[in-house]
C-alpha cells in the first residue's frame, strides 16, 4: 500500500496536482480514490447496451410500513426503490472511486474544513422543475435536522454551515474531513426539490426512472425518465420491483421467469442454484455484516460483563460454516474488516470460549432470567437458524439465551433500533468514518446499539481531520479497541452479497458496496 501510494503521488505531481490537495480529497481510501470515474467493470463496458423492455426485480426486505422518504430507508427494498428515482451529488464506483453525479466537480481548502461542490446545470426533476444548488443545500439541511429522523443524521452533524454561492454548494465544518465526498454518497441523501421539506415521500428526483405506482410491501412500478441527465444508464423502458420476502418463493420466481433478477440468495442454496439452467448466481465479498445488537443503555445489556459474556458465547466459525456456507468470513464485534483501508488486523480475534463466557456471565450478576433475542427471517438470510445456533452455544456457557421469532412485516420499524436485543444486518459503508458516524457516534439516529462513549466520539472527530494515513490508522485502531471492549455489537460474520439473474440480463458486474451491483442493477444492466 505504501509503495503504491508513493508511485501514485509521483504521477499526481507530474499531472500538476498537489499532494496536499490529493490527500485532502482521497483520504482513507488511499491514492486510488482520486483517479478515474470507472462506472462499470471492463467486461460490462465491452458490451454495447441495448434499450427497451420492462425489468422485473424480485426483492426480499420489504414491508407494508416502508416509506418513500429516503431519509427513512432502512432495508433492501426501500434502498432499491430510491435508487430508481433519486440521485446523490456523488457516487462511489465499484472500485472505490468517487465519481461525479449531480455535482460535476468538487474541491476542498487546504485543511479540509471547507468543501465546494459545483452542481450540474441543465438537470430536471421528474416534475419538470430545474435542479438548483439551493435544492441540494435544502436537502442537506433537512437531513441535518434531528426531527427528520434521517439515517444520514450522524454523518451530517459535522457540518457547521451549508451555503449556496451561485451554482456551488459550500459546506463548512468545524474540523476538517477528508472523507466528506464519500459521506455525501450516502443513499439517504437523494436530492429532492426544495430538499423534500414539504413532502419527503413524493419520490420526485432526478433518477433514471419515474415512480408510477407504489404499494409498500407489495409492488412498485417505474417508467423511464425521458429527460434523464445521464445517458449512460436506465436502459429499460420500465422497472417493476416485486416484494418477495420468502427466499424459496423468490428463487422459484426467478427460475420460472416471473422475474429477471433477485437478491438475498440463501447461501445454503447458492451453489445448487448456480447449476440451474438459465440462472447466473453472483457473489462478491465486501463490507456487509450480519449482527446481533444490544442496547447498551437498557438492562440487562447496560452491564459490560454481560455484553462481553454474550460476545464470547458466539461460535463464529460455526455460523460462517453453517449459515454462510463459506460465502463470507468471521467477524470480530466491530463493523470493520479487511475490505476497509486502514483496517487494524492486530485486534484480538474473539473465538468461541464457553469458559470465559461463563465467567463473565457470573461476574455480571445477572439473575438468571431468560435473555430474549428477537429475530425474523428477514433480518438477514439464515437469521433464525443463526440465532438458534447462538442460543445453543450460549446455553453451553450457562447463559439463558431465549430466541423469539417475530414477523418480517414491521421488523425494521417496530423491532430494529427499538427493542434492546435483536438480529440485524449492515451493508457497510465505503469508509470507516461513514460507518462509525452512521451507527456508533453517540448522537447518530441510527446508533442501533445506543453506544455512548465520549472518548470514541472524540477520536472519530480527530480521525476525520487527520490526513497522515499512519496517524489516522492509529486513531481508528483505538476506536476499534474501545468498541470491541465496550460496545453492544455482536458481529459474528461478514457476508458476501449473493444475487442471481436470468440469462436475458447483460451488463452485470461486481460491486462490493452493496447487493444488486451496489443498487445499480436496474440502471446499468440491459436485456441482451
Amino acid at each position: 500500500m505504501k509503495d503504491e501510494l508513493a508511485m501514485l503521488l509521483d504521477r499526481l505531481d507530474a499531472m500538476g496536482i498537489t499532494r496536499r490537495g490529493f490527500m485532502g480529497r482521497a483520504a482513507a481510501f488511499g491514492a486510488a480514490t482520486a483517479l478515474g470515474t470507472t462506472v462499470m467493470g471492463s467486461a460490462a463496458r465491452a458490451q454495447e447496451p441495448k434499450r427497451g423492455g420492462v425489468l422485473k426485480m424480485g426483492l426480499g426486505g420489504g414491508e407494508t410500513t416502508d416509506s418513500l422518504d429516503p431519509g427513512l430507508s432502512d432495508s433492501p427494498v426501500p434502498f432499491s426503490v430510491n435508487r430508481q428515482w433519486g440521485d446523490t451529488i456523488v457516487n462511489v464506483s465499484s472500485d472505490g472511486q468517487i465519481e461525479p453525479a449531480l455535482a460535476e466537480s468538487f474541491e476542498a481548502n487546504a485543511d479540509g474544513t471547507v468543501w465546494t461542490f459545483k452542481i450540474r446545470e441543465g438537470v430536471k426533476f421528474h416534475d419538470g422543475s430545474d435542479l438548483t444548488a439551493e435544492d441540494v443545500a435544502a436537502t442537506f439541511r433537512r437531513h441535518s435536522d434531528e426531527n427528520s429522523k434521517s439515517g444520514a443524521l450522524g454523518i451530517m452533524q459535522g457540518l457547521s454551515d451549508i451555503a449556496v454561492d451561485g451554482q456551488n454548494v459550500v459546506l463548512t465544518m468545524a474540523t476538517g474531513n477528508a472523507d466528506l465526498p464519500y459521506l455525501l454518497s450516502d443513499y439517504h441523501l437523494l436530492i429532492q426539490p426544495g430538499g423534500g421539506v414539504d413532502n419527503p415521500s413524493a419520490a420526485i428526483g432526478t433518477g433514471p426512472y419515474k415512480l408510477v405506482s407504489a404499494e409498500p410491501g407489495v409492488r412498485f412500478v417505474f417508467e423511464k425518465n425521458q429527460d434523464d441527465w445521464n445517458a449512460d444508464r436506465g436502459y429499460y423502458d420500465g422497472v417493476e420491483i416485486i416484494v418477495i420476502n420468502d427466499a424459496t418463493a423468490r428463487t422459484a420466481a426467478l427460475q420460472s421467469g416471473q422475474v429477471h433478477m433477485i437478491n438475498r440468495i440463501d447461501p445454503k442454496v447458492a451453489k445448487l442454484l448456480s447449476k440451474a439452467p438459465g440462472v447466473q448466481v453472483t457473489n462478491v465479498s465486501g463490507r456487509g455484516h450480519y449482527v446481533f445488537i444490544m442496547h447498551t443503555n437498557t438492562a440487562p445489556f447496560d452491564n459490560k460483563d454481560l455484553r462481553n459474556a454474550l460476545k464470547w458465547a458466539v461460535n463464529r466459525q460455526e455460523l460462517v460454516d453453517k449459515i454462510l456456507d463459506g460465502f463470507g468470513g468471521v467477524g470480530n464485534d466491530i463493523p470493520i474488516n479487511a475490505a476497509y483501508p486502514l483496517f487494524d488486523d492486530s485486534l484480538e480475534q474473539r473465538e468461541y470460549n464457553a469458559e470465559k463466557a461463563a465467567e463473565l456471565y457470573k461476574a455480571s450478576g445477572h439473575d438468571g432470567s431468560p435473555i430474549e433475542l428477537l429475530v425474523a427471517d428477514g433480518a438477514f438470510p439464515g437469521a433464525v437458524d443463526a440465532a438458534q445456533l447462538f442460543q445453543q452455544s450460549a446455553q453451553a456457557a450457562g447463559i439463558p439465551l431465549e430466541v423469539k421469532r417475530v414477523p418480517d412485516d414491521g421488523y425494521w420499524s417496530d423491532v430494529w433500533n427499538v427493542k434492546p436485543f435483536c438480529a440485524s444486518y449492515w451493508g457497510g459503508r465505503p469508509v470507516q468514518d461513514q460507518m462509525y458516524s452512521t451507527a456508533y457516534l453517540s448522537t447518530a439516529d441510527w446508533n442501533d446499539t445506543k453506544f455512548n462513549n465520549p472518548e470514541f466520539d472524540a477520536l472519530l472527530l480527530e480521525a476525520r481531520a487527520e490526513t497522515d494515513l499512519a496517524k489516522r490508522k492509529d486513531l481508528y485502531s483505538k476506536m476499534a479497541h474501545i468498541l470491541w471492549d465496550e460496545g453492544g455489537l455482536i458481529c459474528p460474520m461478514f457476508n458476501d452479497f449473493i444475487d442471481a439473474h436470468g440469462e436475458a440480463i447483460a451488463g452485470w458486474y461486481e460491486d462490493p458496496n452493496y447487493e444488486m451491483m451496489g443498487g445499480w442493477a436496474s440502471s446499468k444492466t440491459w436485456f441482451a
